[in-house]
């Protein structure tokens, strides 16, 4: 494969670190990956280094020679309000160093509730969460460093993501092994609701999107998805394509609270249940606008899905 100079330096090689690190090497990238453990899958030609990317010292070294630094990492849930912010300032600070534009994996947490109404990027920043509180800052931040001439950023925001990879989210591990095993998916809130689900190829392409597109700087964007479907309709085309019957078992409040007692990241889940007691869905038509393309539709996004997942059976 004939890679360009131009380095792109991913931090971060969960499950969408590892989609934009494949997207840029599939696409002739020369690609740094950054993590804590400096060892990952990684496709061959991609180089990885290790560190605590909270020093500014280390993100400085690891972003060196870039033209565009990717922000992916994502601490543990329970500790977000620690962790989260001194990450993203020292990354700003690496990719200031080096020259290179930012693009931060940004969420929809910031917005709080909005009774139903699509969500949009012009929306307040009205998070009543302790999660939401965090990213509504980190925005505010990033921005700030765009404003003041520190760094060129564009942040990207996907919604809830599905896809190879995408064991932690909610409609991940438990959705996709139970339904090739014929066994029941668990969902939280009311599976009956509208729900915007983003795959994670498609979050992959978009951030590349952002990071090569001068328009997209200095603004945030909401990536693109297919159109929404209830959860039950998205559990339902899951069981289609692994071939079993569908079968739910929902996760109210009163079940998130008292699992809540003895699992941190559950207790993490319920201040955000409201993105599933009400219809949660993203508009995305600025990026189509600006930039064209549209999302994979789901069941293609789902089927791919289902087959990573059966290659990757469940261990234990």
């Amino acid at each position: 494969m004939t890679t360009t100079d131009n380095l792109h330096v991913v931090f971060g090689t969960g499950a969408i670190g590892m989609a934009l690190i494949e997207e840029l090497n599939a696409g002739g990238k020369r690609v740094r990956a950054v993590n804590r453990s400096g060892a990952a899958d990684v496709p061959d030609g991609v180089e990885v280094v290790g560190g605590d990317a909270s020093s500014e010292e280390f993100a400085t070294v690891a972003s060196a020679d870039a033209d565009v630094v990717y922000f992916s990492l994502n601490p543990p849930y329970t500790k977000w309000p620690e962790l989260f912010p001194p990450l993203q300032a020292a990354v700003i600070e690496g990719a200031a160093s080096a020259g290179a534009k930012l693009v931060v994996v940004d969420n929809l947490y910031m917005y709080g509730p909005t009774d139903g109404e699509p969500l949009t990027e012009d929306l307040p920043h009205a998070a009543t969460t302790r999660k939401g509180s965090v990213r509504a800052q980190m925005a505010k931040d990033l921005m700030a460093a765009s404003e003041e001439g520190k760094v060129r950023v564009a942040a990207g925001r996907p919604s809830d993501y599905f896809g190879p990879r995408g064991l932690l989210s909610a409609m991940g591990e438990r959705v996709f092994y139970p339904a090739l095993a014929g066994k029941k998916a668990q969902v939280m809130g009311d599976p009956d609701q509208p729900h915007s689900y983003s795959y994670l190829p498609d979050i992959a392409r978009s951030l590349i999107v952002l990071g090569e597109s001068d328009e997209a700087d200095g603004k945030a964007w909401h990536l693109p998805n297919a159109p929404a479907v209830t959860t039950r309709q998205f559990v339902e085309m899951v069981y289609a394509a692994a071939g079993t019957e569908p079968g739910i078992q929902t996760m109210p409040r009163i079940m998130v609270s008292a699992v809540g007692l003895f699992n941190g990241n559950v207790r993490e889940l319920k201040e955000m249940l409201y993105e599933f007691e009400e219809p949660f869905v993203v508009d995305d038509s600025r990026f189509e606008a600006a930039f064209g393309g549209s999302a994979t539709p789901l069941p293609e996004a789902i089927g791919d899905t289902v087959a990573w997942f059966r290659s990757n059976p469940k261990e234990g």
